[in-house]
């Protein structure tokens, strides 16, 4: 995990607002959220052995997670990378297999993350950040 500065940190706003600006950037809502907290993450790119992400996570400072426009604290962003282990077999499929890799534990679950991915996860962030800070 990378931690990364940003203007967006401890910025407050409602939930409906943040994912109508960072969707059509093509972050997803992660379903890892419980009612007080929670992220949106932008997925880098998915080889099959590994999954790099941009995560911003957020804590809700009025309302609930889940229910109804709650209004959220952005927490500080970060680059997370997820590895499998390559050609293990598991049940008669590979770890190649994106089924497998979505139903089996990460090998790594705070891999190492590669300069393209930081430097990709920083441009993305600016653009971010461009949508978020008036």
């Amino acid at each position: 995990m990378i931690e990364l500065r940003s203007a967006i940190t401890d910025l407050t706003l409602n939930m409906h607002d943040l994912e109508k600006q960072l969707h059509p950037l093509g972050f997803v809502t992660s379903d890892n959220w419980d009612y007080d907290h929670g992220y949106i993450d932008y997925q880098m790119d998915d080889s099959g052995e590994a999954y790099h992400f941009l995560r911003i996570p957020y804590k809700a400072i009025q309302g609930e997670i889940g229910s109804g426009n709650p209004e959220v604290q952005l927490g500080q962003p970060f680059l997370l990378a997820h590895r499998y282990e390559s050609g293990i077999e598991h049940d008669g499929i590979t770890a190649y297999s994106a089924v497998y890799n979505q139903f089996s534990a990460p090998e790594e679950k705070d891999a190492y993350v590669d300069q393209k991915y930081i430097r990709d996860g920083v441009l993305i962030l600016k653009e971010v950040e461009n949508r978020l800070v008036h």
